[in-house]
């Protein structure tokens, strides 16, 4: 199984939220639909709809999709985020930043 880290984007609320799965499309509906139990209490509630930015695929090192997000969350930093939406595309920038090897 392979680990995602995602980035999603909230037009209403103009906020980011960076996650990781293994999963991304149900992640993503799940995030929009609100259906798990206190989901309502959950940041992601307050915030839908949401869109889908970039993923990042890590490999199937699951501890290294959660130290990836931890990274980009302890940021703080929009700048950087969209940093990361930019070059999701170019492999080497991509993992210049997140200081991770990138599987694609």
């Amino acid at each position: 199984m392979k680990f995602y880290v995602y980035i999603l984007y909230s037009a209403s609320s103009d906020k980011f939220y960076v996650g990781y799965t293994h999963d991304v499309e149900a992640r993503l509906n799940d995030h929009n639909q609100g259906s798990r139990s206190n989901q309502s209490a959950k940041y992601t509630f307050k915030h839908r709809p949401w869109e889908l930015k970039a993923k990042f695929c890590l490999g199937e090192d699951r501890s290294q999709a959660i130290r990836t997000e931890r990274y980009i969350k302890r940021q703080k930093s929009r700048k950087f985020i969209q940093q990361l939406i930019d070059s999701k595309d170019e492999v080497e920038q991509l993992a210049q930043l997140l200081g991770v090897p990138i599987i694609g």
